[in-house]
């Protein structure tokens, strides 16, 4: 049986609100991640959190630390811990280029989405920079200017 477009669209993807406001992305990279099986339907639920979660290489794996996924509302005694360290899964160029650009100094690898691809969690990880306090009032007012211009063109028709 089919599933309906309903069902199909129940879950679109979880993002980081702060990533946008806070970093300046350099590098994008899309990672596979390691999870139990009351994790992927807790993501499915639309029950997952990124907002204070980043990367951290060790002994040359990448892991995302604290990723908040909520436990499981119909899980039994197998239900996941919400906030542990999780595997993400990259391939070995990209982990070279990750550590090259994170041993520089003063960037993060920071997850800006996660999202399914057919039937596998991925993550959107970032290589980061963190803005100053002017970029942040130089973006609000830009922000500021752009919308005062679409309502002034949308006013106009």
């Amino acid at each position: 049986m089919a599933r309906s477009k309903k069902d199909a669209q129940r879950f679109t993807e979880v993002r980081n609100a702060k990533a946008g406001r806070d970093y300046l992305v350099e590098d994008r990279f899309e990672a596979g991640i390691a999870l139990k099986g009351t994790e992927v339907k807790a993501i499915r639920d639309g029950r997952a959190q990124i907002n204070d979660a980043f990367g951290r290489l060790k002994k040359g794996e990448l892991w995302l630390v604290n990723a908040h996924i909520d436990e499981y509302r119909f899980g039994t005694y197998s239900n996941h811990e919400p906030k542990r360290t999780r595997k993400l899964l990259l391939r070995k160029p990209e982990l070279r280029k990750i550590d090259q650009a994170l041993n520089q100094g003063g960037r993060s690898l920071i997850p800006l989405r996660m999202y399914f691809k057919e039937a596998l969690v991925k993550v959107e990880v970032g290589i980061c920079t963190g803005k100053k306090l002017y970029d942040k009032r130089d973006d609000l007012k830009n922000k500021i200017v752009q919308r005062e211009l679409d309502r002034a063109i949308k006013a106009r028709r």
